[in-house]
């Protein structure tokens, strides 16, 4: 896979941290060093873990589905880019006021929640018999990147929501034309 396909994809993926991020630097308005580090750290590491288990996991049922392997692929891609297109455009997310999107119980459960795509995508790595660990370790460092970025951009922005939701869009039509990349290059289309 081209490095450039990896970093649209890492960019994709990453806009779901970037906006929960902007939203949090707004709710704290104030970052410290150490709240930027816990939430960039553990949005990267999720979601380069997530993509490895999900390319682990594809690699037990890629024999099953090799003759279909490129409409699987195609489908997770849109499956993901259409959902994140549909929330988007559904509502914009509020996170609870005064908590600290940082640390404890709410710092897991965000990056579980903006990482569940990349299990999606480390699948279809693994159906389309690519290797997962530079595309996560690229996955990993933009989403750190990009929730250091949002975290900093929401201190200094008050409409979160608005950025957040386009931001999130574009993410989504970005995986719905890597999945139409894949059916052409296999002939489909």
């Amino acid at each position: 896979m081209e490095f450039f396909t990896i970093l649209l994809i890492a960019l994709a993926l990453a806009v779901d941290a970037f906006a929960v991020a902007l939203a949090a630097g707004v709710s704290l308005c104030r970052v410290n060093g150490r709240q930027m580090f816990r939430l960039a750290w553990h949005f990267g590491f999720f979601q380069a873990g997530m993509n490895i288990l999900g390319w682990l996991g594809g690699l037990t049922v890629r024999p099953l589905i090799e003759t279909f392997d490129h409409w699987l692929a195609f489908g997770l891609l849109a499956f993901v880019g259409i959902k994140m297109i549909r929330e988007a455009i559904r509502e914009a997310k509020e996170e609870g006021e005064g908590a600290d999107p940082t640390r404890g119980r709410m710092l897991i459960t965000l990056s579980v929640a903006t990482s569940i795509d990349s299990l999606a995508v480390g699948l279809s790595f693994a159906v389309l018999e690519i290797s997962v660990w530079l595309p996560a370790l690229i996955i990993g460092l933009v989403a750190s990147g990009l929730t250091a970025l949002g975290l900093r951009l929401g201190c200094l922005l008050g409409a979160a929501s608005r950025l957040g939701s386009r931001a999130e869009i574009v993410g989504g039509l970005v995986l719905l034309a890597i999945g139409f990349k894949i059916l052409h290059e296999h002939g489909v289309l």
